[in-house]
């Protein structure tokens, strides 16, 4: 999916759903399966954006930058990193960045000639496919590393958006918008020759992207409900990776 044009592919624009707790929120929970939950959205979202950010940011190996994601997430639901954030200071994703830079430095400072064993997973974490997008990234400048955190936490999300399309749609009206909208703008096919592919009217195929893309933005909304801490953060987020409106 290309970055610079994923935001095309929100559908219509709305207004934006109901304020809800986020899992930033619920992560303070009495309830222990609330807390774990949370956590795992929370997870769901930030591995992969950590572990190539762990890769780039520090140097580590691929089996090092694994170990030390298990470990963050780990020693930050032990401790409760996240308790002490603060919305008026940064967004969630900068403190959470913050967090992995303090937790890697702390643990070389503490390093030992035993290796650290590794952490129990939290979830099970698809480093075999993460790997692979290493080879695609070119970060020569180190002050762009924020802005890289940026648009792979985005990545991340649109991956969790795509999903649901995936699960929530017919598996024609996925196919056909796989082959349009998540597929590059020069390489896109006509909607004719969707039509041709999947034995299908055009008709129908417009359709299935109407319908595909009211789930893949309606999936975006809900996954930033759940990562962001604010109406305003929310808002902000929202405009800026589906270009809806504030209202």
């Amino acid at each position: 999916m290309k970055m610079d044009s994923d935001t095309a592919i929100g559908g219509p624009r709305g207004a934006f759903p109901e304020t809800r707790h986020s899992a930033i929120v619920r992560i303070a929970s009495g309830e222990p399966q609330e807390r774990t939950r949370a956590w795992e959205t929370i997870v769901a979202a930030y591995w992969k954006p950590v572990y190539k950010y762990v890769r780039l940011r520090w140097r580590q190996s691929n089996e090092d930058a694994k170990d030390t994601v298990q470990a963050f997430f780990m020693r930050a639901m032990e401790k409760d990193y996240f308790l002490s954030f603060d919305p008026r200071r940064a967004s969630f994703r900068t403190f959470v960045r913050t967090c992995v830079d303090g937790f890697v430095a702390t643990e070389r400072k503490a390093a030992t000639a035993q290796k650290r064993a590794p952490a129990a997973p939290l979830l099970s974490l698809d480093f075999a496919n993460a790997e692979p997008e290493m080879a695609t990234l070119n970060v020569a400048d180190p002050n762009s590393l924020e802005e890289y955190f940026r648009r792979e936490w985005i990545r991340s999300v649109f991956e969790l958006a795509v999903d649901r399309v995936r699960a929530h749609v017919p598996e024609l009206a996925f196919r056909a918008w796989e082959l349009y909208d998540l597929t590059e703008e020069s390489a896109r096919p006509r909607y004719a020759d969707i039509a041709a592919e999947l034995d299908a009217p055009v008709t129908q195929v417009t359709n299935w992207l109407a319908a595909a893309r009211r789930e893949f933005r309606q999936a975006v909304l809900d996954h930033l409900h759940e990562l962001t801490a604010s109406d305003a953060e929310f808002e902000a987020e929202a405009h800026a990776l589906l270009g809806t409106p504030i209202e």
